[in-house]
């Protein structure tokens, strides 16, 4: 299951990323917001983090105007390795290097084949692990576990 999220800016796109999700049989569930009316980006970014750590769903995607409020909201969440993404490789090389459990992108910054390109890589990537990027994954939660 596929945690979303997204702020007004980005309910066109996610609602674009549902429906391609939906074309693929990908489950997901939408922890909103449901319109294009103002609301504050952080609340359902910590949202989508909490579904994730929490085990009910296992990555999440959110969308905002530029994708970097989310994120940043994101990865307060202890646990959560949220990255921001502007094309496939990059959502690619978050998972396999960084294991990143969350991708955000912006309404404002790309359109729906990129986020459909970015969604379809970041689902479909995997954790390397190996001694390299385990380590590294590793320091980021020492600095994570001393604030």
């Amino acid at each position: 299951m596929i945690a979303l999220g997204c702020d007004h800016g980005g309910f066109n796109l996610i609602s674009a990323i549902k429906k391609h999700f939906d074309e693929q049989g990908i489950a997901y569930k939408d922890f909103g917001t449901y319109s294009e009316d103002s609301v504050d980006y952080p609340v359902y970014a910590c949202k989508v983090a909490n579904a994730v750590v929490s085990g009910e769903c296992e990555l999440g995607i959110l969308c905002c105007g530029t994708g970097i409020g989310m994120s940043i909201a994101a990865n307060k969440v202890k646990g959560i390795r949220a990255a921001v993404c502007s094309e496939p490789m990059t959502a690619r090389l978050c998972r396999e290097h960084n294991n990143a459990n969350i991708i955000a992108f912006g309404a404002r910054i790309i359109g729906i084949a990129t986020a459909e390109a970015i969604c379809d890589a970041f689902l479909s990537a995997q954790f390397a692990g190996g001694d390299r990027h385990e380590r590294r994954v590793g320091l980021i939660t020492e600095i994570e576990n001393k604030r």
